[in-house]
């Protein structure tokens, strides 16, 4: 069941923003959001929470300081998402304008698996031969990993902001927002942006050491690009930190300022950097790159975040390109898959999916996940063979319902289900031998009955409740378009009564209406969608501006619709 609902706010927080500036419908969308002080809506650099609050990490800034004055051989062990590879860019892009001698590795997931192990430490050896490995997006829970890179006598310094387990590893500094008492106020840094932060310590370090001064140090805000993308791409929350991270990164797009890599991306996608939003990292870049480590090895989607020239930064993209577009094709192939095997599932009798195929391919069950879980409305984890018997897999999750937390519980209760989890609320990863599957998704139901009310299984269209006609405008589109919303910031979508004058199917996939509003008439479109709407209906919808022919019209991008 859907239905829709509109977000409370505090009439008076509106007007003290109002008083403050700020325009009055997104002083109400503010409001909404629980943004109290327009001084939250900066995006200068300047009003970054500064790095000194962030747990260990002089000591970071110390040690790395050290090890560059030392010629010490660094290496970056990265994870094979679209964050990993942002913070592994940053990682070396930074480090090396600060002087530092730095390699990386990426590991092949279906390989290696996921975090630092013995065996990556192995082949960091092999092929590095390392001093220092430095984590990024990874490290928090590579209890073994560390260990062997200390029996090797290799240091090793991990920044992470994956949540923790109980044990820490013991590695010669720990840079976490998440771990235990770092009293950090933003806890919802990307990887990127942890990695971002170690940067701004070193440097300030070595200004202290007199290494260079304000005006000749190197400059750090040319990978705000990067940090911006990973942020995005890593559906962490948009508080007001990240917001400045991804605004900055978003200005520096939008002046044609930013990594050939990104640019080329850009072009791969067919967007325009020009009009950069958070929609064109979340969903065009983002994918592009995600799609390496999917289906192939993310040191190719690295390659093009790391290289200075243009050309091989485009044919890195184009090739990018297709891994997605194939990527695109087996995930629609595992969606009929899964839509078929869950045919006679019934949601009014289960709180939680569980699915599993041998034909699956384990670099996108993540993605399926996500898709069933929007469907379905239920955390749902997905499994593929894994090898030597095992099934790997990724689950995603609803509102009220921690996923890493579920999981864990399973563990306790049922030891020998689970071989290894990880993740954190609303996505998580596990591995357990392929006969337990069955015992795995009986205890995974049984914990979404204890947790899940069904109010919590109700999905709700949360909406900014109606439009004023004044802003059906192009010039109010561009307002909103050029704010930064996204995870835990949601972007806008209003919602009023409409008469549908017309409506037909669009490319057997979408429906297309003619939607009348005092007199005044919309193009409208809901994607996805093919049942008929009733004559009139209550429509949350989103703005969007339509260039045709040079012409910019306003067009109504439905997210849902009830009778009215």
């Amino acid at each position: 069941m859907t239905r829709i609902a509109a977000r409370n706010y505090s009439f008076r927080q509106a007007e003290m923003l109002r008083q403050q500036g700020v325009h009055p419908v997104l002083a109400r969308l503010y409001a909404a959001r629980g943004l109290a002080d327009a001084r939250e809506l900066s995006s200068e650099l300047a009003s970054l929470i500064t790095p000194s609050g962030l747990l260990h990490i002089d000591a970071a800034a110390g040690y790395l300081a050290d090890a560059i004055a030392g010629g010490k051989k660094m290496v970056v062990v990265a994870d094979y998402d679209c964050d990993g590879a942002t913070a592994c860019a940053v990682a070396l892009r930074g480090l090396r304008a600060l002087g530092a001698r730095i390699d990386y590795i990426v590991p092949n997931r279906f390989e290696y698996g996921y975090g630092l192990t013995p065996e990556i430490v192995e082949l960091a050896i092999r092929e590095t031969s390392p001093d220092v490995i430095i984590t990024v997006d990874n490290g928090i829970a590579s209890i073994e990993g560390v260990e062997e890179a200390k029996r090797r006598g290799i240091d090793v310094v991990v920044t992470d902001h994956h949540l923790p387990g109980d044990r820490l590893p013991d590695a010669r500094v720990i840079v976490n927002p998440n771990q235990p008492s770092c009293g950090f106020p933003s806890k919802n840094l990307a990887g990127v942006g942890v990695m971002f932060y170690v940067l701004l310590a070193l440097r300030a370090e070595m200004r202290r050491r007199g290494l260079f001064d304000a005006q000749t140090q190197p400059k750090l805000d040319s990978l705000l690009d990067l940090v911006a993308l990973g942020t995005v791409a890593d559906v962490v929350k948009l508080d007001a930190n990240n917001r400045i991270l991804v605004a900055q990164g978003l200005k520096r797009m939008r002046a044609g300022r930013m990594q050939p890599g990104i640019a080329a991306l850009f072009r791969a996608a067919g967007r325009e950097a020009r009009r950069a939003t958070p929609f064109d990292l979340g969903f065009a870049l983002g994918p592009r790159l995600n799609a390496a480590g999917r289906l192939a090895d993310m040191s190719l989607g690295i390659e093009c975040l790391t290289t200075d020239d243009e050309g091989r930064a485009w044919a890195i993209a184009q090739q990018l390109d297709t891994i997605n577009r194939e990527r695109r094709d087996i995930e629609a192939g595992m969606q009929d898959t899964a839509l078929s095997l869950l045919d006679a599932f019934e949601p009014a009798n289960s709180t939680t999916i569980s699915v599993f195929d041998e034909s699956w391919h384990q670099g996108v069950i993540g993605i399926v996940a996500s898709r069933l879980k929007d469907k379905f409305y239920r955390p749902t984890i997905t499994f593929a063979p894994g090898g030597d018997g095992l099934i790997k897999g990724s689950g995603r999750s609803i509102a009220g319902f921690h996923l890493r937390d579920a999981l864990d519980l399973v563990s306790k209760q049922a030891p020998s289900l689970i071989q290894k989890f990880g993740g954190h609320a609303m996505a998580a990863g596990l591995t357990i031998p392929a006969e337990a599957f069955g015992a795995f998704s009986e205890a995974f139901e049984t914990v979404g009955r204890e947790w899940l009310t069904e109010h919590q299984l109700e999905r709700i269209v949360e909406t900014d409740g109606p439009l004023e006609e004044a802003y059906f405008t192009p010039q109010f589109i561009e307002l909103i378009d050029s704010q930064v919303w996204g995870q835990g910031f949601a972007p806008p979508v209003f919602c009023d009564e409409f008469r549908v004058i017309s409506q037909r199917i669009l490319k057997e996939k979408h429906l297309k209406l003619t939607l009348e509003k005092d007199g005044r008439r919309f193009d409208a479109i809901w994607f996805g969608r093919t049942d008929d709407l009733p004559e009139r209906a209550l429509v949350a919808y989103r703005l969007d501006a339509n260039e045709f022919n040079g012409v910019t019209r306003v067009q109504l991008l439905v997210e849902h619709a009830q009778p009215a």
